[in-house]
C-alpha cells in the first residue's frame, strides 16, 4: 500500500490523509461482511475528501482542509439546532457560551424559562431539563438557537391502538398487508396502479382485519422522462409521484372522461390496462395528457373566478412555499431543456438529462434566468403544482379511508435512502446535498461486487451547519399522510458508504453520520405526527444499531428467510418482540419463488451467478442448498405446530404457503405486515437487486382488480387464516412488545408545516 502523504497541520502537528478523513467522518479502518478488517486506499480517501468539499491533493490543501475541520469542530459557535432528550440536562459547547451569560428559552406552548450559566471555568455549562417535546427556542445574547427536544421514544404499535381504542385497552398482536402501489389494479387505471386503488385496498384489507397498509414509495419522479420510474431512486423525497393520479378523484367521472376524450387517449390507455407488466414512459405521457386537459379546464371554468377548490390549490401552494415552487420549476425547465435538445438535433452534445448539463445560468435554482423562466413560463410551472395538489389530495384520501375502514395505523408510507442526484431536490437544495459520489453498500455475502445505486443524499457536515433543516423537511414530507413510516436502509443513519461516480462498488468507504441527532428528530416527528417508524435494518448491523433503535421505540425488520441460527430456521417464539415481522421484502423472493427456486433460475439467466474456483456447478450447488433449506424451513414449521409432524417437506412446486404465514404470525413482533405476492401466491419478486433491464423491476402489475381479489374465496380464507392466528399468538403478547421506562407524552396534533 502506498504510504499517507503526511504535512504539517495548523497546530504543528503532522497531518496524514487517512488522518483527515477521520476527522471528516470516514471510517479509514472497517470490518466487511466476513468480519474481517478492511483499510480504505489512500486514492479512495482522497477522491471522497475532494467530493465532500475537502480538497487534499497538495500539502497547503491538506493544511487548509484540515483546519476548516477544526474549526467546524471545536465548538467556538453554537450551531443552529441542538437536539436533547426530553427530561435530560442540556450540555452546550465550552467554547460556545461564557460563564455568566444569561438565556432565556421560548417553548412551543408560549412558556418562557429564564437563566443563568453558571458552569465552572473549563466545563461545559447546562440548561436544565426540557419536559416538554418540542422545537423551542434558546435566545443567548444575539443569537437565536433552535433546541429540539425529543421524547424518549417514538409512537410505537401500541400507542397507535391506543389512540384507537384508549389507553387501557391492551395492545393485541397487529397485522398489515404490504403493497406495490404501482401494481394495483382497477378499472380505467391507465395501465398503472393510483391512489384510488389503494384507497380501495385500504378499505378491503381494513374490513378484514388488517390494521396497516405498507407501501412502496410515493416519491416525486421525473415527469420529463418517464423511463426512469425505480421508486428507490426519485427525483425528490419532499414531493410525490404524478403518475399515481387518478384523474377523476378531485373532478369526478364526468370530467375525466372528458379530458380523455379530448386528447384522444382512450384507446391508448385501454391497451396499456390489458399489459401484463407496466410499460411507464407511454402510461406517464397518456397519464399527463389527461391531466393537462383537466388542468386548462380547471384553470378556465374554476382558477379564472376563485371557486372554492382554486382557492384550496392556491392555499396549498402557499403551503409549499419555495420548495413546491422549486420543484415546479425544476419538472419545466428539465422538460425544456430536453425538448429544446431535440428540436436542435441529437448531434448536438450530450442530452440534458442531469442538470448540471444544462447551461450554467440555469443549475442554480436562485439565479435570476430562473425567476426569468419561471416568469415567461408560468402557466406550466403552476401545471406541476396543481399536479402535486392531485396527488397530495389522493394520497391524504387513501390515508383517511385507511384510518375510517378502522384501521389503527393506516398507510405506512417508504422513505427511500436516497435520491437522484440529477432530480429536483438536488437541484434545489445543493448546499444540502452530496455531491459527486453514489451511495451504495460494500461487497457482502449476497453482492460479492458491492453496490452503488447512484443516488445522493444529505451531507452530515451540511446537517450540522444547517440545523437539520433539510432533514426534518424530508421527514415531514414522509409523514404527512401517513399512519408511519418505513426507513430504507436504516443503517444509513449510521454510516453510508459512499463510492465516487463513475468508480467501482468496491472503491467506496463508510461516512460517519450523527446518528443520536437523527434518531432524536425521527422520534420528534413521530410523536408530533403519532405515527410509527420502523427501519429497515438488513444486512451488515453494526454490534449495538438494533438495541438503540429498540430504545427509541424504533421497530427493525424481521425476515423469515434471515431469521436463522446457522442451518436452523429459528422458532417463532425466538424473534425480536422489538421488530416488524414479515414474509419477504420487495428485494428478496416471495415464499413460492423461495420454495420452487425462482430465484436461483433468475440469477442464473441474468448472469449474476459466479463461477466456483473448485469447477462445480454454481446453479446445482444452489438448488441442492436450497434443497436442505426447504427441510430445514419445514422442520421448523413442524415444530411450531404449523404443519403437520411426520410428513415429508412438499416437493419444491408445492410452496407450504399458509404455514409460512402461520410461523410469521406467530411471533412475539406487534406487527406482521404480509406481502400480496405472497398473499397471492405468486412466484415473482417485485426487484431483483444488481439487475436493470435483465429483470421486469418494478413492473409487475396484479392480474385482478382489487376489488375482485376480495372477491375470491382463496384469498379472502387466507386473509381470515391470518387475522385467526394473529388473534391466537395474543396469549405469547400478554404485554406491549416494547415498554419504555416512562410513557412517551401525549401528542399534539400532527405538524403538517
Amino acid at each position: 500500500m502506498t504510504p499517507a502523504r503526511r504535512t504539517v497541520g495548523t497546530t504543528g502537528t503532522a497531518t496524514t490523509i487517512a488522518q483527515l478523513a477521520e476527522a471528516a467522518g470516514f471510517e479509514v479502518e472497517w470490518s466487511d461482511a466476513h468480519g474481517h478488517p478492511q483499510r480504505v486506499p489512500e486514492e479512495t480517501l482522497a477522491v471522497l475528501l475532494e467530493r465532500i468539499g475537502l480538497p487534499c491533493s497538495s500539502a497547503a490543501q491538506i493544511r487548509q482542509s484540515a483546519a476548516a475541520l477544526e474549526a467546524e469542530n471545536a465548538g467556538r459557535k453554537l450551531p443552529p439546532l441542538i437536539s436533547v432528550d426530553c427530561d435530560r440536562a442540556v450540555a452546550l459547547p465550552v467554547a460556545g457560551v461564557k460563564s455568566g451569560s444569561h438565556y432565556r428559552i421560548e417553548l412551543e406552548s408560549g412558556a418562557v424559562i429564564d437563566g443563568r450559566f453558571t458552569a465552572p471555568r473549563g466545563e461545559a455549562p447546562l440548561l436544565a431539563p426540557i419536559g416538554e417535546p418540542g422545537y423551542h427556542s434558546l435566545l443567548l445574547n444575539d443569537t437565536r438557537i433552535t433546541l429540539a427536544v425529543a421524547p424518549q421514544r417514538c409512537h410505537t404499535v401500541a400507542d397507535a391502538w391506543h389512540a384507537l381504542h384508549g389507553e387501557a385497552a391492551h395492545a393485541p398482536p397487529l397485522w398489515g398487508i404490504a403493497a406495490q402501489l404501482y401494481g394495483l389494479r382497477r378499472a380505467d387505471d391507465g395501465g398503472m396502479g393510483d391512489y384510488t386503488a389503494l384507497a380501495s385496498l385500504a378499505i378491503a384489507s381494513a374490513k378484514r382485519g388488517a390494521h396497516a397498509l405498507a407501501i412502496s414509495p410515493t416519491h416525486a419522479m421525473f415527469s420529463a422522462e418517464p423511463q426512469r420510474f425505480s421508486p428507490y431512486a426519485p427525483s425528490s423525497r419532499l414531493w410525490l409521484n404524478v403518475a399515481h393520479i387518478d384523474p377523476a378523484a378531485v373532478f369526478g367521472t364526468e370530467a375525466a372522461q372528458a379530458a380523455i376524450a379530448s386528447v384522444h387517449a382512450a384507446d391508448e390507455r385501454a391497451a396499456l390496462e390489458a399489459l401484463p407488466l407496466i410499460d411507464w414512459p407511454p402510461a406517464v405521457r397518456n397519464k399527463l395528457r389527461v391531466l393537462r386537459a383537466l388542468f386548462e379546464r380547471f384553470c378556465a371554468e374554476e382558477r379564472a373566478h376563485g371557486s372554492p377548490r382554486a382557492r384550496e390549490f392556491e392555499d396549498f401552494c402557499t403551503r409549499g412555499g419555495r420548495a413546491l415552487e422549486d420543484h415546479a420549476r425544476f419538472e419545466a425547465l428539465h422538460a425544456a431543456q430536453l425538448e429544446a435538445h431535440e428540436r436542435n438535433g441529437k448531434d448536438k452534445g450530450r442530452a440534458p438529462h442531469h442538470w448540471r448539463d444544462w447551461p450554467e445560468a440555469l443549475r442554480n435554482p436562485r439565479a435570476p434566468e430562473v425567476d426569468a423562466f419561471a416568469g415567461e413560463h408560468r402557466h406550466e410551472v403552476d401545471f406541476h403544482l396543481f399536479l402535486q395538489w392531485l396527488a397530495a389530495k389522493g394520497l391524504s384520501h387513501a390515508q383517511h379511508a385507511a384510518r375510517d375502514a378502522g384501521m389503527a395505523i393506516g398507510l405506512i408510507a417508504d422513505l427511500a435512502v436516497g435520491c437522484d442526484s440529477a432530480g429536483s431536490h438536488a437541484w434545489s437544495w445543493p448546499e444540502d446535498m452530496l455531491q459527486g459520489v453514489s451511495v451504495g453498500a460494500p461487497p457482502d455475502l449476497f453482492n460479492q461486487a458491492g453496490q452503488s445505486w447512484g443516488l445522493t443524499t444529505f451531507s452530515p457536515r451540511a446537517m450540522r451547519t444547517q440545523g437539520f433543516r433539510a432533514f426534518i423537511d424530508m421527514l415531514r414530507a414522509a409523514f404527512a399522510h401517513a399512519g408511519g413510516v418505513r426507513i430504507d436502509h436504516i443503517l444509513g443513519l449510521r454510516r453510508l458508504w459512499l463510492v465516487p461516480e463513475g468508480e467501482s462498488a468496491r472503491n467506496g468507504a463508510y461516512l460517519r453520520y450523527p446518528l443520536g441527532d437523527l434518531l432524536r428528530l425521527i422520534a420528534l416527528e413521530s410523536w408530533r405526527h403519532r405515527a410509527v417508524v420502523i427501519g429497515e435494518d438488513l444486512g451488515t448491523v453494526p454490534p449495538g444499531f438494533r438495541e438503540r433503535l429498540a430504545e427509541r421505540g424504533l421497530s427493525g425488520i424481521r425476515v423469515l428467510w434471515f431469521e436463522r441460527d446457522g442451518s436452523r430456521f429459528m422458532a417463532p417464539t425466538q424473534w425480536d418482540a422489538n421488530g416488524v415481522a414479515t414474509t419477504t421484502t420487495h428485494d428478496l423472493p416471495t415464499v413460492c419463488g423461495w420454495w420452487s427456486g425462482t430465484d436461483i433460475e433468475w440469477r442464473h439467466r441474468i448472469g449474476q451467478t459466479a463461477p466456483r474456483a473448485d469447477g462445480r456447478d454454481p446453479v446445482k450447488l444452489a438448488r441442492e442448498e436450497r434443497a436442505a433449506d426447504r427441510d430445514a424451513l419445514w422442520s421448523a414449521f413442524q415444530h411450531a405446530g404449523v404443519a403437520a409432524p411426520d410428513v415429508p417437506a412438499p416437493p419444491a412446486d408445492e410452496a407450504p404457503l399458509d404455514e409460512a404465514l402461520a410461523f410469521v404470525a406467530a411471533t412475539p413482533c406487534p406487527l406482521v405486515t404480509y406481502p400480496l405476492e405472497d398473499l397471492l401466491a405468486l412466484e415473482d419478486q417485485p426487484n431483483l437487486p444488481g439487475s436493470i433491464d435483465e429483470h421486469p423491476n418494478w413492473r409487475r402489475r396484479l392480474t385482478v382488480p382489487v376489488d375482485e381479489m376480495f372477491d375470491d374465496d382463496t384469498f379472502s380464507d387466507r386473509l381470515l387464516a391470518v387475522d385467526r392466528a394473529r388473534a391466537a399468538s395474543r396469549e405469547a403478547t400478554a404485554a406491549p412488545s416494547v415498554t419504555p421506562a416512562t410513557p412517551a407524552p401525549s401528542a399534539p396534533s400532527p405538524d403538517r408545516s
